[in-house]
Protein backbone atom coordinates (compact mmCIF):
# COMPACT_ATOMS: atom_id res chain seq x y z
CA UNK A 1 0.00 0.00 0.00
CA UNK A 2 1.23 3.53 -0.67
CA UNK A 3 2.60 5.20 2.40
CA UNK A 4 0.11 7.55 4.09
CA UNK A 5 3.03 9.55 5.42
CA UNK A 6 3.73 12.62 3.38
CA UNK A 7 7.43 13.41 2.79
CA UNK A 8 8.73 16.65 1.48
CA UNK A 9 10.25 16.72 -1.98
CA UNK A 10 13.69 17.46 -0.53
CA UNK A 11 13.43 14.60 1.95
CA UNK A 12 12.25 12.20 -0.70
CA UNK A 13 15.06 13.27 -3.10
CA UNK A 14 17.73 12.79 -0.44
CA UNK A 15 16.20 9.47 0.57
CA UNK A 16 16.40 8.21 -3.02
CA UNK A 17 20.02 9.38 -3.24
CA UNK A 18 20.82 7.53 -0.02
CA UNK A 19 19.17 4.37 -1.38
CA UNK A 20 21.17 4.59 -4.61
CA UNK A 21 24.35 5.01 -2.62
CA UNK A 22 23.51 1.96 -0.50
CA UNK A 23 22.92 -0.11 -3.66
CA UNK A 24 26.22 1.03 -5.16
CA UNK A 25 27.96 0.25 -1.88
CA UNK A 26 26.49 -3.25 -1.89
CA UNK A 27 27.77 -3.79 -5.44
CA UNK A 28 31.15 -2.41 -4.46
CA UNK A 29 31.36 -4.72 -1.45
CA UNK A 30 30.54 -7.68 -3.70
CA UNK A 31 33.35 -6.69 -6.09
CA UNK A 32 35.77 -6.41 -3.18
CA UNK A 33 34.77 -9.73 -1.62
CA UNK A 34 34.76 -11.78 -4.86
CA UNK A 35 37.42 -9.92 -6.81
CA UNK A 36 35.07 -10.03 -9.80
CA UNK A 37 33.27 -7.21 -11.47
CA UNK A 38 31.43 -9.73 -13.67
CA UNK A 39 30.42 -12.60 -11.41
CA UNK A 40 27.53 -13.95 -13.49
CA UNK A 41 25.79 -13.52 -16.80
CA UNK A 42 23.48 -10.85 -15.33
CA UNK A 43 26.42 -8.55 -14.64
CA UNK A 44 27.61 -8.53 -18.26
CA UNK A 45 26.51 -11.40 -20.53
CA UNK A 46 29.04 -10.71 -23.29
CA UNK A 47 32.06 -10.51 -21.02
CA UNK A 48 30.90 -13.39 -18.82
CA UNK A 49 30.51 -15.91 -21.66
CA UNK A 50 33.66 -14.76 -23.46
CA UNK A 51 35.64 -15.19 -20.26
CA UNK A 52 34.07 -18.59 -19.62
CA UNK A 53 35.09 -19.75 -23.11
CA UNK A 54 38.66 -18.60 -22.55
CA UNK A 55 38.79 -20.29 -19.15
CA UNK A 56 37.37 -23.54 -20.52
CA UNK A 57 40.06 -23.68 -23.22
CA UNK A 58 42.76 -22.81 -20.68
CA UNK A 59 41.55 -25.70 -18.48
CA UNK A 60 41.54 -28.09 -21.45
CA UNK A 61 45.11 -27.15 -22.38
CA UNK A 62 46.19 -27.44 -18.75
CA UNK A 63 44.85 -30.99 -18.69
CA UNK A 64 46.88 -31.75 -21.84
CA UNK A 65 50.06 -30.63 -20.09
CA UNK A 66 49.98 -33.83 -18.01
CA UNK A 67 50.02 -35.93 -21.17
CA UNK A 68 52.79 -33.78 -22.65
CA UNK A 69 54.84 -34.21 -19.49
CA UNK A 70 54.36 -38.00 -19.64
CA UNK A 71 55.48 -37.92 -23.27
CA UNK A 72 58.67 -36.09 -22.32
CA UNK A 73 59.44 -38.60 -19.57
CA UNK A 74 58.74 -41.53 -21.90
CA UNK A 75 61.19 -40.21 -24.50
CA UNK A 76 63.81 -39.47 -21.87
CA UNK A 77 63.50 -43.02 -20.53
CA UNK A 78 63.96 -44.40 -24.05
CA UNK A 79 66.94 -42.11 -24.59
CA UNK A 80 68.57 -43.44 -21.42
CA UNK A 81 67.95 -46.95 -22.74
CA UNK A 82 69.71 -46.10 -26.00
CA UNK A 83 72.66 -44.68 -24.04
CA UNK A 84 72.90 -47.89 -22.00
CA UNK A 85 72.66 -50.04 -25.14
CA UNK A 86 75.38 -47.99 -26.86
CA UNK A 87 77.67 -48.41 -23.86
CA UNK A 88 77.13 -52.19 -23.87
CA UNK A 89 77.77 -52.41 -27.63
CA UNK A 90 81.07 -50.61 -27.11
CA UNK A 91 82.00 -53.17 -24.46
CA UNK A 92 81.13 -55.92 -26.94
CA UNK A 93 83.39 -54.26 -29.50
CA UNK A 94 86.20 -54.41 -26.98
CA UNK A 95 85.63 -58.14 -26.44
CA UNK A 96 85.65 -58.83 -30.20
CA UNK A 97 88.81 -56.75 -30.53
CA UNK A 98 90.48 -58.91 -27.89
CA UNK A 99 89.42 -61.99 -29.84
CA UNK A 100 90.85 -60.60 -33.07
CA UNK A 101 94.17 -59.71 -31.45
CA UNK A 102 94.70 -63.42 -30.83
CA UNK A 103 94.44 -64.34 -34.52
CA UNK A 104 97.90 -65.77 -35.12
CA UNK A 105 97.31 -68.96 -33.15
CA UNK A 106 94.23 -69.72 -35.21
CA UNK A 107 95.72 -69.52 -38.68
CA UNK A 108 96.30 -72.80 -40.56
CA UNK A 109 99.95 -73.40 -41.47
CA UNK A 110 101.62 -75.69 -43.99
CA UNK A 111 105.29 -76.43 -43.41
CA UNK A 112 107.28 -79.61 -43.96
CA UNK A 113 110.53 -80.80 -42.49
CA UNK A 114 112.69 -80.79 -45.64
CA UNK A 115 114.47 -77.60 -46.67
CA UNK A 116 114.75 -75.87 -50.05
CA UNK A 117 118.08 -74.33 -49.19
CA UNK A 118 120.48 -76.60 -47.27
CA UNK A 119 123.33 -75.65 -45.01
CA UNK A 120 125.80 -77.12 -47.53
CA UNK A 121 124.36 -74.90 -50.28
CA UNK A 122 124.62 -71.94 -47.98
CA UNK A 123 128.30 -72.67 -47.48
CA UNK A 124 128.91 -73.19 -51.19
CA UNK A 125 127.22 -69.95 -52.23
CA UNK A 126 128.11 -67.77 -49.27
CA UNK A 127 124.41 -66.93 -48.80
CA UNK A 128 121.91 -67.66 -46.04
CA UNK A 129 119.73 -70.70 -46.38
CA UNK A 130 116.74 -68.35 -46.85
CA UNK A 131 118.42 -66.57 -49.78
CA UNK A 132 119.53 -69.85 -51.32
CA UNK A 133 115.98 -71.21 -51.25
CA UNK A 134 114.48 -67.95 -52.61
CA UNK A 135 116.81 -67.89 -55.62
CA UNK A 136 116.13 -71.46 -56.79
CA UNK A 137 114.11 -72.00 -59.95
CA UNK A 138 110.91 -73.95 -59.29
CA UNK A 139 110.44 -76.01 -62.47
CA UNK A 140 113.19 -78.10 -64.03
CA UNK A 141 115.71 -80.73 -63.08
CA UNK A 142 116.58 -80.75 -59.41
CA UNK A 143 120.04 -79.35 -58.73
CA UNK A 144 121.88 -77.88 -55.78
CA UNK A 145 122.97 -74.29 -55.62
CA UNK A 146 126.69 -73.52 -55.86
CA UNK A 147 128.96 -70.65 -56.57
CA UNK A 148 127.93 -70.45 -60.23
CA UNK A 149 124.30 -71.69 -60.28
CA UNK A 150 121.25 -70.81 -58.18
CA UNK A 151 119.92 -74.39 -58.21
CA UNK A 152 116.51 -75.85 -59.02
CA UNK A 153 113.73 -77.32 -56.85
CA UNK A 154 113.03 -79.92 -59.51
CA UNK A 155 109.24 -79.65 -59.97
CA UNK A 156 108.16 -81.65 -63.07
CA UNK A 157 106.68 -79.28 -65.66
CA UNK A 158 104.72 -82.13 -67.24
CA UNK A 159 102.82 -82.58 -63.97
CA UNK A 160 102.66 -79.08 -62.52
CA UNK A 161 101.93 -75.67 -63.99
CA UNK A 162 99.65 -74.35 -61.22
CA UNK A 163 99.68 -73.96 -57.46
CA UNK A 164 96.10 -73.94 -56.13
CA UNK A 165 95.15 -72.33 -52.80
CA UNK A 166 91.71 -72.94 -51.30
CA UNK A 167 90.13 -71.71 -48.07
CA UNK A 168 86.43 -71.82 -47.38
CA UNK A 169 84.66 -70.95 -50.64
CA UNK A 170 87.65 -69.11 -52.09
CA UNK A 171 89.93 -70.81 -54.63
CA UNK A 172 92.99 -69.13 -56.10
CA UNK A 173 95.07 -70.58 -58.95
CA UNK A 174 98.64 -69.35 -59.25
CA UNK A 175 100.30 -70.13 -62.59
CA UNK A 176 103.93 -71.23 -62.37
CA UNK A 177 106.15 -70.29 -65.32
CA UNK A 178 109.28 -72.19 -66.16
CA UNK A 179 111.43 -69.22 -65.21
CA UNK A 180 109.77 -68.58 -61.81
CA UNK A 181 111.89 -68.78 -58.72
CA UNK A 182 110.77 -69.73 -55.24
CA UNK A 183 110.77 -66.00 -54.44
CA UNK A 184 108.36 -65.42 -57.37
CA UNK A 185 106.17 -68.18 -55.97
CA UNK A 186 106.19 -66.55 -52.51
CA UNK A 187 105.21 -63.18 -53.99
CA UNK A 188 102.38 -64.79 -55.98
CA UNK A 189 100.98 -66.49 -52.87
CA UNK A 190 101.13 -63.21 -50.97
CA UNK A 191 99.06 -61.56 -53.69
CA UNK A 192 96.33 -64.22 -53.51
CA UNK A 193 94.55 -62.93 -50.44
CA UNK A 194 93.98 -66.55 -49.44
CA UNK A 195 97.34 -67.14 -47.80
CA UNK A 196 100.75 -65.67 -47.14
CA UNK A 197 104.08 -67.33 -47.70
CA UNK A 198 107.61 -66.88 -46.43
CA UNK A 199 110.91 -68.69 -46.29
CA UNK A 200 112.26 -69.17 -42.80
CA UNK A 201 115.90 -69.04 -41.74
CA UNK A 202 116.19 -72.82 -42.23
CA UNK A 203 115.29 -72.52 -45.90
CA UNK A 204 111.79 -73.97 -45.47
CA UNK A 205 108.72 -72.65 -47.29
CA UNK A 206 105.86 -71.81 -44.91
CA UNK A 207 102.34 -71.10 -46.16
CA UNK A 208 99.83 -69.57 -43.71
CA UNK A 209 96.14 -68.98 -44.34
CA UNK A 210 94.88 -65.42 -43.98
CA UNK A 211 91.67 -66.71 -42.39
CA UNK A 212 90.94 -69.50 -39.97
CA UNK A 213 89.17 -71.72 -42.51
CA UNK A 214 91.16 -74.88 -43.30
CA UNK A 215 93.77 -74.16 -45.96
CA UNK A 216 94.36 -76.58 -48.83
CA UNK A 217 97.39 -76.25 -51.14
CA UNK A 218 97.73 -78.41 -54.23
CA UNK A 219 100.17 -78.48 -57.14
CA UNK A 220 99.19 -79.89 -60.52
CA UNK A 221 97.62 -79.27 -63.89
CA UNK A 222 94.39 -77.31 -64.49
CA UNK A 223 91.88 -78.98 -66.80
CA UNK A 224 90.71 -76.56 -69.47
CA UNK A 225 86.97 -75.88 -69.36
CA UNK A 226 86.26 -77.39 -65.94
CA UNK A 227 88.96 -75.59 -63.96
CA UNK A 228 89.58 -78.77 -61.96
CA UNK A 229 93.13 -79.51 -60.88
CA UNK A 230 94.89 -82.82 -61.29
CA UNK A 231 96.97 -82.71 -58.15
CA UNK A 232 100.28 -84.41 -57.60
CA UNK A 233 101.23 -84.82 -53.96
CA UNK A 234 104.81 -85.80 -54.82
CA UNK A 235 105.47 -82.60 -56.73
CA UNK A 236 103.76 -80.53 -54.00
CA UNK A 237 106.05 -82.11 -51.40
CA UNK A 238 109.05 -80.81 -53.32
CA UNK A 239 107.79 -77.25 -52.76
CA UNK A 240 106.51 -77.56 -49.21
CA UNK A 241 109.19 -79.83 -47.90
CA UNK A 242 106.83 -82.74 -47.36
CA UNK A 243 103.94 -80.90 -45.68
CA UNK A 244 100.46 -82.41 -46.01
CA UNK A 245 98.14 -80.68 -48.45
CA UNK A 246 95.57 -79.48 -45.90
CA UNK A 247 95.94 -77.72 -42.58
CA UNK A 248 93.29 -76.48 -40.17
CA UNK A 249 93.50 -73.51 -37.85
CA UNK A 250 94.21 -73.91 -34.17
CA UNK A 251 92.01 -73.14 -31.18
CA UNK A 252 92.64 -70.08 -29.03
CA UNK A 253 91.99 -70.56 -25.34
CA UNK A 254 91.78 -66.78 -24.96
CA UNK A 255 88.98 -66.62 -27.49
CA UNK A 256 87.18 -69.52 -25.84
CA UNK A 257 87.29 -67.70 -22.51
CA UNK A 258 85.64 -64.62 -24.02
CA UNK A 259 82.60 -66.41 -25.46
CA UNK A 260 80.51 -66.23 -22.27
CA UNK A 261 81.54 -62.63 -21.67
CA UNK A 262 80.28 -61.59 -25.09
CA UNK A 263 77.01 -63.50 -24.81
CA UNK A 264 76.37 -62.12 -21.31
CA UNK A 265 76.78 -58.59 -22.64
CA UNK A 266 74.33 -59.40 -25.41
CA UNK A 267 71.79 -60.51 -22.81
CA UNK A 268 72.36 -57.35 -20.78
CA UNK A 269 71.73 -55.23 -23.88
CA UNK A 270 68.31 -56.86 -24.38
CA UNK A 271 67.43 -56.45 -20.71
CA UNK A 272 68.47 -52.78 -20.66
CA UNK A 273 66.19 -51.81 -23.54
CA UNK A 274 63.30 -53.77 -22.00
CA UNK A 275 63.64 -51.69 -18.84
CA UNK A 276 63.59 -48.36 -20.70
CA UNK A 277 59.82 -47.86 -20.42
CA UNK A 278 57.84 -45.17 -18.59
CA UNK A 279 54.30 -45.52 -17.32
CA UNK A 280 53.76 -48.68 -19.35
CA UNK A 281 55.13 -47.34 -22.66
CA UNK A 282 58.52 -48.42 -24.01
CA UNK A 283 59.49 -46.79 -27.29
CA UNK A 284 62.48 -49.15 -27.60
CA UNK A 285 60.11 -52.11 -27.53
CA UNK A 286 58.18 -50.88 -30.56
CA UNK A 287 55.36 -49.27 -28.55
CA UNK A 288 53.51 -46.32 -30.07
CA UNK A 289 52.82 -43.03 -28.30
CA UNK A 290 50.63 -40.07 -29.26
CA UNK A 291 51.12 -36.68 -27.61
CA UNK A 292 48.22 -34.22 -28.07
CA UNK A 293 48.96 -30.51 -28.18
CA UNK A 294 45.45 -29.03 -28.44
CA UNK A 295 41.91 -29.85 -27.35
CA UNK A 296 40.50 -30.31 -30.86
CA UNK A 297 39.66 -33.50 -32.72
CA UNK A 298 39.80 -34.76 -36.28
CA UNK A 299 41.76 -32.78 -38.83
CA UNK A 300 41.99 -29.81 -36.46
CA UNK A 301 43.83 -31.85 -33.84
CA UNK A 302 47.47 -31.04 -33.23
CA UNK A 303 49.51 -34.04 -32.09
CA UNK A 304 52.77 -35.94 -32.50
CA UNK A 305 52.80 -39.69 -33.08
CA UNK A 306 55.97 -41.55 -32.13
CA UNK A 307 56.82 -45.18 -32.82
CA UNK A 308 60.31 -46.59 -33.17
CA UNK A 309 61.29 -50.01 -34.39
CA UNK A 310 62.02 -52.42 -31.57
CA UNK A 311 65.62 -52.24 -30.42
CA UNK A 312 67.23 -55.53 -29.42
CA UNK A 313 70.32 -57.54 -30.23
CA UNK A 314 68.54 -59.48 -32.97
CA UNK A 315 67.24 -56.37 -34.75
CA UNK A 316 70.63 -54.71 -34.36
CA UNK A 317 72.23 -57.63 -36.18
CA UNK A 318 74.22 -58.83 -33.16
CA UNK A 319 74.42 -62.62 -33.03
CA UNK A 320 75.65 -65.00 -30.38
CA UNK A 321 79.24 -66.14 -30.08
CA UNK A 322 80.08 -69.84 -30.47
CA UNK A 323 83.38 -71.49 -29.61
CA UNK A 324 83.88 -72.86 -33.12
CA UNK A 325 86.16 -72.39 -36.11
CA UNK A 326 83.30 -73.10 -38.48
CA UNK A 327 81.58 -70.11 -40.06
CA UNK A 328 78.15 -69.65 -38.46
CA UNK A 329 74.87 -68.82 -40.13
CA UNK A 330 73.18 -65.44 -39.92
CA UNK A 331 74.51 -62.95 -37.41
CA UNK A 332 76.01 -65.65 -35.18
CA UNK A 333 79.76 -66.14 -35.34
CA UNK A 334 82.41 -68.66 -34.43
CA UNK A 335 85.09 -67.05 -32.29
CA UNK A 336 87.78 -69.30 -33.73
CA UNK A 337 86.92 -68.12 -37.26
CA UNK A 338 88.65 -64.87 -38.23
CA UNK A 339 86.21 -64.07 -41.03
CA UNK A 340 83.31 -64.47 -38.63
CA UNK A 341 85.02 -62.16 -36.15
CA UNK A 342 85.40 -59.55 -38.86
CA UNK A 343 81.69 -59.82 -39.63
CA UNK A 344 80.88 -59.53 -35.92
CA UNK A 345 82.99 -56.38 -35.65
CA UNK A 346 81.19 -54.87 -38.66
CA UNK A 347 77.81 -55.79 -37.15
CA UNK A 348 78.66 -54.00 -33.90
CA UNK A 349 79.75 -50.90 -35.82
CA UNK A 350 76.45 -50.94 -37.72
CA UNK A 351 74.57 -51.42 -34.44
CA UNK A 352 76.17 -48.29 -33.01
CA UNK A 353 75.17 -46.37 -36.14
CA UNK A 354 71.57 -47.55 -35.72
CA UNK A 355 71.56 -46.56 -32.03
CA UNK A 356 72.94 -43.13 -32.87
CA UNK A 357 70.19 -42.66 -35.45
CA UNK A 358 67.57 -43.74 -32.90
CA UNK A 359 69.02 -41.36 -30.32
CA UNK A 360 68.90 -38.52 -32.86
CA UNK A 361 65.25 -39.26 -33.66
CA UNK A 362 64.31 -39.37 -29.98
CA UNK A 363 66.15 -36.10 -29.39
CA UNK A 364 64.31 -34.42 -32.24
CA UNK A 365 60.93 -35.59 -30.94
CA UNK A 366 61.85 -34.50 -27.41
CA UNK A 367 62.75 -31.03 -28.65
CA UNK A 368 59.40 -30.71 -30.44
CA UNK A 369 57.42 -31.80 -27.38
CA UNK A 370 59.34 -29.54 -25.00
CA UNK A 371 58.78 -26.60 -27.36
CA UNK A 372 55.06 -27.35 -27.47
CA UNK A 373 54.98 -27.71 -23.69
CA UNK A 374 56.43 -24.23 -23.23
CA UNK A 375 54.08 -22.88 -25.91
CA UNK A 376 51.04 -24.46 -24.24
CA UNK A 377 51.97 -22.96 -20.88
CA UNK A 378 52.27 -19.54 -22.50
CA UNK A 379 48.90 -19.92 -24.26
CA UNK A 380 47.24 -20.95 -20.97
CA UNK A 381 48.69 -17.83 -19.36
CA UNK A 382 47.36 -15.67 -22.22
CA UNK A 383 43.90 -17.24 -21.95
CA UNK A 384 43.74 -16.86 -18.17
CA UNK A 385 44.87 -13.24 -18.44
CA UNK A 386 42.28 -12.55 -21.13
CA UNK A 387 39.50 -14.08 -19.02
CA UNK A 388 40.63 -12.10 -15.98
CA UNK A 389 40.66 -8.86 -17.94
CA UNK A 390 37.03 -9.44 -18.90
CA UNK A 391 35.71 -10.28 -15.41
CA UNK A 392 38.15 -9.32 -12.66
CA UNK A 393 37.66 -6.15 -10.67
CA UNK A 394 40.34 -3.52 -10.30
CA UNK A 395 40.85 -3.71 -6.55
CA UNK A 396 42.55 -0.32 -6.38
CA UNK A 397 39.62 1.25 -8.17
CA UNK A 398 37.08 -0.61 -6.04
CA UNK A 399 38.84 0.48 -2.85
CA UNK A 400 38.72 4.09 -3.99
CA UNK A 401 35.06 3.70 -4.93
CA UNK A 402 34.35 2.23 -1.49
CA UNK A 403 35.79 5.29 0.19
CA UNK A 404 33.92 7.60 -2.16
CA UNK A 405 30.64 5.81 -1.49
CA UNK A 406 31.25 5.98 2.23
CA UNK A 407 31.74 9.71 1.97
CA UNK A 408 28.75 10.03 -0.30
CA UNK A 409 26.64 8.05 2.14
CA UNK A 410 27.65 10.33 5.00
CA UNK A 411 26.80 13.36 2.91
CA UNK A 412 23.45 11.89 1.92
CA UNK A 413 22.58 11.28 5.57
CA UNK A 414 23.58 14.84 6.39
CA UNK A 415 21.47 16.15 3.50
CA UNK A 416 18.51 14.10 4.63
CA UNK A 417 18.89 15.49 8.11
CA UNK A 418 18.89 19.03 6.76
CA UNK A 419 15.82 18.30 4.66
CA UNK A 420 14.00 17.23 7.82
CA UNK A 421 14.92 20.34 9.82
CA UNK A 422 11.80 22.24 8.61
CA UNK A 423 9.56 19.54 10.03
CA UNK A 424 11.53 19.52 13.26
CA UNK A 425 10.80 23.29 13.58
CA UNK A 426 7.08 22.59 13.36
CA UNK A 427 7.53 19.95 16.04
CA UNK A 428 9.06 22.56 18.33
CA UNK A 429 6.03 24.87 17.82
CA UNK A 430 3.71 22.07 18.75
CA UNK A 431 5.58 21.58 21.99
Amino acid sequence: MPSSVTLSAATRQNLLSLQDTAALAATNQNHLSTGKRVANALDNPVNFFQAQGLSDRANALTNLLDGISNGIQTIQAASKGVDAASSIVKQMQSVVSQMQSNAATNLPKLQGTAVLGTAAESTATGKSQRDVAAAKTVIGTASAANGTASGNVGVDTTKVDTLQLAAGSTVYNLSIKTTDTVNDLVNGINRSGVATASIDSQGQLQITGTGSDPLTVQAGKITAGTGAITADATELAKLTGGAVATAAGGTSAQRSALVNQFNNLRTQLDQAVKDAGFNGTNLLNGDAMTVSFNEKTGSAASKLQIQNSAINSLNLGIGTATDSATAQAGANFGVQNNADLGDAADALTNALTTLKSTSSTLGSNLSVIQTRQDFTKQIVDVLDTGAANLTNADMNEEAAVSQALSTRQSLSISALSLANQAQQGILQLLR
